[in-house]
């Protein structure tokens, strides 16, 4: 049961993270193509303490996972690059669910 919890909480996440760093990356644009930075002081500091969110819980599920140091490091990053955190929780979530670790139970 920890580890479908821990999946839970970083599929949460994840999509937080990857929906701000979106809404960020379009105020970025907004900034500096109309002057106008409301949306980046807003999502910003809000991205920027999700993101580290983010990292302890995807740290805390590679380490009940017993995922390598590679692939820890690559779902690390992806809550920094726009709609790779969505990619990357659909990936968890299929290596978690095909190592057998939850079965008998719908994630």
């Amino acid at each position: 049961m920890p580890l479908k919890n821990a999946l839970t909480r970083f599929r949460v996440i994840a999509w937080i993270v990857g929906v701000l760093l979106v809404v960020l990356t379009v105020g970025t644009v907004l900034k500096y193509t109309t002057d106008d930075d409301t949306i980046v002081a807003l999502v910003g500091p809000a991205h920027g303490f999700l993101y580290m969110a983010y990292l302890v819980l995807a740290a805390d599920l590679a380490r009940r996972a017993k995922w390598k140091l590679g692939f820890t490091a690559l779902v690390l990053l992806a809550g920094t690059v726009p709609f790779l955190s969505f990619v990357a929780e659909r990936v968890v979530t299929r290596r978690v669910q095909s190592a057998g670790a939850l079965v008998g139970s719908t994630v």
